[in-house]
Formats: C-alpha cells, structure tokens, sequence
C-alpha cells in the first residue's frame, strides 16, 4: 500500500501539476504565508492536532479525478503499526475501503513538517488532524455534491468512494474535484461521524507493515536496493576522545573493488562497488589508521552515580505544593538506572544520492525536517536542495544511530556524485557510538499518617538531558569528526508538562504536600540522547517501587493503597481493571520462590492510562528472574486500532522486561566496551512472558491517547515489586540482573 520511493519519483507538486486533481497546488512555503497572513486576524480557537502547525487541508489529503486518495502524514512508521491507524481513520471518514487509500509517510517535498516521531504524539497530533481534515473535506465533498445534485447535503451519503441520493443517483469523489475547492483552512470543528456507526476504526485490522516483514519483502531501508548504487563503510575512532593522527591508504585504494576513500579529519570512509568488498577496505583502513586518545577521558563505571551527583546540575522544583508535614512515619529510599542503549537488531542503515546538486537521502531518522536542517548546516547547502524521505529501519524508538548513518551518507554521496550511496552501520558501531538513554539517579522521601495516608512527598531526579536529536549540524556525529568539526549544541533540558529527565516525575496520585525537584546535568560524560519514554522509564520505576514500599510501612494492599491515593476516575478504572483480570486478592501468597507485583502511571500525566500486574519466578541457585505472566489495562481514549494498542502495550512490557533484567552499557576510562551482543545481554526468547494479557478500556469519542511509550515503567516497577515480593529483598538499581538478585538473597 506504501511504497518506497525512488530518485525517479514525481514529487507531489509535479503530480499535482498535472491537473485533474482536486488538489491543484500544493506547497508548504504557501501554508507558511498563510499562516504568517493569519497572524493579524482575530483569534480563533486552536485546531486539532497538527492541523495547528498546518492548517491547510491539502496539506494531509489528496483526490485525484480517477478517485484515488492519498492521505499524507509527516510521522514515521518505526514500528508501531501508525500506517495502519491513520488509514482506519481517513477510511471511516470518507466511508471507504482502506485499500482505496494510499498513505505517505515522512517525505520533506510531499508531507507536513510534523517534528519528530516521538513521545507518544502521533495519534495525539497526526491521527486528530488527518480524522478532522479528512472529515472536513468530506463535508466539502457533499457541499459541492448537493450544489450538483440539487439534493440538501442532509440528505446525502457517502459510500464506496461517491455521494449517493436516495433515489440511487451518485458522483463519484473523482468527478467533484474541479478546482481548489481542499485547498481551504481547516476549521476548529469538524462534522465527524457518529462513533456509534463506525465500521473501520474501532477494528482490530491486520497492519498493513506486517506482510513485508514477515516474508522477506522489502520492508526496511536496510533492504533497500537501487540501480547503480555502491556500498561504503566507515571507519569510526576507537573512543570519543580519539583524534585521526595519521592514515595510510594506499593499499586500501588498491583492493579490488574499491572506488574511493574518502577522508575529511577524522571522518574516514571507504567507497566499493559491493557490500562486503567495503567491510574489507574498512578494516585495513583501520589498521592503516593511527589515533591520538585521551586513556582517561570518561569516569570510572563503578563511580558513574556519584560522578554524576558531583557534576554542576541546574535545580528547578517542578512541583512545590502545600508545606512540609511530619507523619507517623517516614520512608526514604534511592533507585538508579545504568546507561542504555537502543541496541537496534538492524545496525542504522541509510542510503544517500548528490545529483545535480540535489541531495536525496533515504532515512529510517524519526524526523527528516530536523535531520534536513542539520544536513543543510554541515553541507552548507540549501535545504531546499535536500529532500528526507522516511524509510522505515529495522529497530528503533528513540534517538539511536539513524541520523549519524544518514549524514555519513550525505557526506559520502557528495564524495561520489550521480551514485546512489549505501552506507549500512556494523554491530560495533551500533553499540558504540549511538547516543544511549542516560543514566539517572532518584531520591524519594515521603510521610505517612496513623491511617497510613501519605501527608506529605519529595522526590529529586538527577539526569543529563534526554534529546540530543539533529536540528543543528553538532548533533550528527560525522560532523564532529570534520577537519573543520562542528561543536556540540549546549544541552538543555525539556521544558514540562512532557519533560526530559523529570518525566513522569511528578506524581498523579493525591498528595496534600509535595515537592519535586528536578536536577538536570548538563555535563554528558556519555553521549546520551532520547531513549524510549525518556526519563519516564526511570522516575515510574522509582515512584511505583516507592509506592509498594510505602504501602508495605503502611501494612496495606498496594492495589488498595494506590486507589486510597487517586482521585482520577480513569486512572482507577485501569487498576480495578487489571488487578480483577489479574485475579489479585489482598494477602494471597504465590507458591515459594514466586512473587507478584502491582504497578499504574498516566504516561507525562497527560497521554495513556496504564496498569500492569505480574507474576514471576525466582531460580534460587542463579538468582534468574523469569516472568511467568503479566495483565494490563489500558485508556488510550479511543481505540481506532484495539490490536494495534495490543501490540504496543505487549511490546512496552516486553522491552521493559530486556532493559530492567538485563541491559547496562559498559565502559572504561576511554571507550565503550559493550560492542557486541555478548558484552551487551538483551531479553531472549526464551525469557519472554509466558503470558501476556491486554485489556482495553475503549472510550469512543474521546480524544486518542499517546500508548507507545505506557507500559515500559509500570512493567519495570511491577517486575522489581514482584521480586520484593518474592525475596524479601528490594532492589533499586536497574537493571535487576541475576547477579543481583543472587547477591540480594544471600545465595
């Protein structure tokens, strides 16, 4: 239904061009003007979603005079299953089949500038804007339909790809789209249709990403072949701190094969007409390379966290409410997580072509305007002459090595104009020099009253910042490597109520006296950036363990204990669900060596509702921990897709499960030593749950909810309190490795 687009390709304004569309131009630079004009008129309520940054309905839908539709998204498939949703929308509101539809993603000479994909946003701000441009321009369609007909637009409908009179006249779409008539601003409100009456959304449709991947079809950018198209490699400094001192080349440029090296600082590459020709020039170019290095350029691992608390933090108290109170008792306690990594199962892959002087690069980068901005700064071209087209990759959510691969690309493609350039990361690479989620430090401290209510909270997060993502040239990293380098953008923080390194640090629950604070680092001894859920992960594993250990001082059930401190209807709605399906029963044990554990968080307080029990197994002589079942619930608002919410939430628990049992970077004074997948241990499948259930609260009508990113933290909490529940023991630094589990229960 997607296909992949090729140099060849007629951009969007070539096709609309060619007349006979009811979209007769089409051109951001003109929704730009558009918007600049508004800016002197009154104020009007805000639009829906991302219709706010661009407004123009032609902007997200397409009708061409033989009728076929294209919808047009600016967010990027990684994965969790956006294709198929925004299809189920736009169908549901033009009453047709989703095979009627062609969906394109990501493109920046065909689709709005929708930022990054990321934070849960894009149903939040895609789906409502496609769900209300598309079902403005079906009123639009009617309008002019009954203008035609002579027939009220009351007393029309649309089916199959027309509108239809009762008397069984009809016009196709196809034949309504003379003129600019879509090339309107949207509305603030928009006629949908009755939730009652859907027959698309609401459906659990297969995903239409899923057949490619599953029968070997070209379904990533890293299966992505061209005519003419060439293979590099590049040859990356053994640490950060390591500076290209000398090379020598000539042999290299002497192997069969090999087209060009291509060197600048210390970014060096090499060109070769086939794929494993290249690894090989690569790795005698390495051997050909000499470094300068600083051996102590990164802390010490086993002092990371109090390196980290030592290093100058900017403090700012995200929530100060009521005063301080003094309880009955009073419970403290410090978690910590390691540096991770991504770890992508597909090495950052991109392919990248110069043809007169005109950059296309295909992508699996989770936001190609920002990736084109960035590219433009280090080429020092116009972007303009850069085109980004979103190709999805084998593996990502976050900020891994996709931009760095794209650049490299660019660079290389400029070396070698008028070929399609592949450049396909190795494992080591991956590993190395991906910007990893940061390591994080919390502190908790709360007080209970005789009723064992909490009177009064403080809570302290310390953390680098959670986005390094490209929008300037410093963020990508062959661009630091440049004779002539690029510094690195000063970090900051992300501002609330999403957050960086403070999201979800701030409590949904009750809580009469609080105070958080947020210390955020700028020093990254690491390079970190975004990471799934971004300090979310973190701070939920630390309230929702903190939880369980103030409801243990409380001598209360901690499903009860949490519904004591929730006045949010839907937020007790999904604990009540979960512990119910779960069959959770206040003061029943598991058998020995077993334990259960409760977790619930709004993921940034603002998107979806979720609510997790799990049941796990401890193997005493091995301290491996094994999940044996685990039961969500979950409020996304309404529910287009009910199997693609499955799929998120299963998935969530299933990395959360990989980064809280097992994943921690390595590292020495100089580099990183987690290169491979031994050095790096993630979640095998033979450790995967044996039982997953998802239950959905659907809402329909209501606004959609972020999931994506719901489950990682209360899946990491509930493991770590079911393994306090079946140890005795509490573990607080992450991840909760069978090492620590043995050394906890004294085995």
């Amino acid at each position: 239904m997607t296909a992949l687009p090729r140099p060849g390709d007629p951009s969007r304004r070539a096709l609309v061009a060619g007349g006979g569309a009811l979209v007769v131009s089409f051109s951001l630079r003109a929704f730009a003007q558009e918007t600049q004009n508004a800016g002197a008129e009154p104020q009007s309520p805000p639009l829906p979603g991302s219709l706010q940054k661009s407004p123009m309905l032609d902007a997200w839908i397409r009708i061409d005079a033989d009728g076929s539709i294209t919808v047009f998204t600016g967010k990027a498939e990684l994965g969790q299953g956006i294709k198929t949703a925004l299809l189920q929308i736009a169908a549901e509101q033009l009453s047709v089949d989703l095979s009627a539809i062609t969906l394109v993603t990501a493109d920046t000479n065909r689709t709005p500038d929708e930022g990054y994909t990321a934070g849960s946003h894009s149903m939040q701000d895609s789906g409502t804007a496609i769900l209300h441009a598309v079902a403005q321009a079906r009123e639009i369609l009617m309008a002019t339909a009954a203008q035609q007909l002579g027939v009220p637009a009351e007393r029309l409908k649309a089916a199959g790809g027309a509108v239809l009179t009762a008397d069984g006249r009809k016009i196709a779409y196809g034949e309504l789209v003379a003129g600019d008539v879509l090339h309107v601003r949207s509305q603030p409100e928009s006629r949908l249709k009755e939730t009652s009456g859907h027959t698309v959304m609401g459906k659990a449709v297969p995903r239409v990403d899923i057949p490619a991947k599953v029968t070997g079809g070209v379904a990533y950018v890293q299966d992505l072949r061209m005519p003419g198209m060439v293979h590099a490699r590049v040859v990356r400094p053994p640490g950060y701190s390591a500076r290209l001192q000398d090379l020598d080349a000539t042999t290299v440029e002497r192997m069969p094969g090999v087209i060009k090296v291509v060197r600048d600082g210390s970014f060096v590459a090499v060109i070769a007409q086939r794929e494993y020709p290249a690894v090989q020039a690569m790795r005698a170019l390495a051997d050909g390379a000499t470094w300068t290095e600083n051996p102590e350029s990164m802390p010490d691992q086993k002092d990371v966290f109090s390196h980290l608390l030592d290093l100058p933090s900017q403090d700012t108290a995200i929530l100060d409410r009521g005063q301080p109170a003094s309880g009955e008792k009073t419970v403290e306690a410090d978690y910590r997580r390691a540096y991770q990594m991504h770890g992508s199962i597909g090495p950052s892959c991109a392919i990248a072509q110069m043809e007169n002087e005109t950059l296309t690069v295909w992508t699996h980068a989770q936001g190609v305007y920002p990736l084109r901005k960035a590219l433009a700064e280090m080429l020092k071209m116009p972007a303009e002459h850069i085109r980004c087209i979103h190709t999805e990759g084998s593996g990502c959510y976050g900020h891994n090595g996709a931009d760095d691969v794209a650049a490299d690309a660019a660079l290389i493609a400029r070396a070698l104009p008028g070929r399609p350039v592949r450049v396909q990361w190795m494992r080591e690479d991956e590993h190395a020099w991906e910007p990893y989620g940061p390591a994080m430090i919390a502190r908790a401290k709360a007080a209970l009253d005789r009723d064992g209510s909490i009177v009064d909270w403080e809570y302290h997060v310390w953390s680098n910042t959670h986005s390094t993502r490209p929008g300037a040239a410093g963020n990508l990293l062959p661009a630091l490597h440049l004779a002539a380098p690029f510094t690195h953008p000063p970090p900051r923080p992300l501002p609330q109520p999403e957050g960086g390194g403070d999201r979800n640090a701030i409590p949904l629950y009750r809580l009469p006296n609080a105070r958080v604070v947020h210390h955020f680092i700028p020093m990254m001894p690491l390079r970190v950036s975004a990471l799934r859920g971004l300090g979310a992960y973190t701070n939920i594993f630390s309230l929702e363990s903190f939880m369980d250990e103030l409801a243990a001082a409380a001598g209360a059930d901690p499903v009860e204990f949490r519904l004591r401190h929730l006045d949010d209807p839907r937020a007790r709605d999904v604990i009540q669900a979960a512990a119910e399906r779960f069959g959770w029963r206040r003061g029943e044990r598991p058998a020995k060596g077993r334990g259960r554990g409760f977790a619930f968080a709004r993921y940034k307080n603002l998107a979806a509702y979720a609510a997790i029990a799990m049941e796990v197994e401890i193997e005493r002589e091995s301290g491996r921990v094994r999940i044996l079942r685990a039961v969500a619930a979950t409020d996304s608002g309404e529910a287009v897709n009910p199997d693609g919410i499955r799929n998120q939430i299963e998935g969530g628990i299933i990395q959360s499960a990989s980064w809280t049992l097992y994943e921690a970077v390595t590292f020495d004074r100089a580099r990183i030593t987690s290169r491979d997948w031994a050095s790096y241990p993630i979640l095998r499948f033979s450790a995967v749950p044996r039982e997953i259930e998802v239950h959905i609260i659907d809402r329909p009508g209501e606004p959609f909810l972020g999931t994506g990113e719901a489950a990682q933290g209360p899946a990491a909490a509930a493991i770590a309190n079911a393994i306090a529940d079946a140890t005795g023991k509490r573990l607080r630094e992450l991840p909760l490795t069978a090492d620590r589990v043995k050394r906890a229960i004294g085995v």
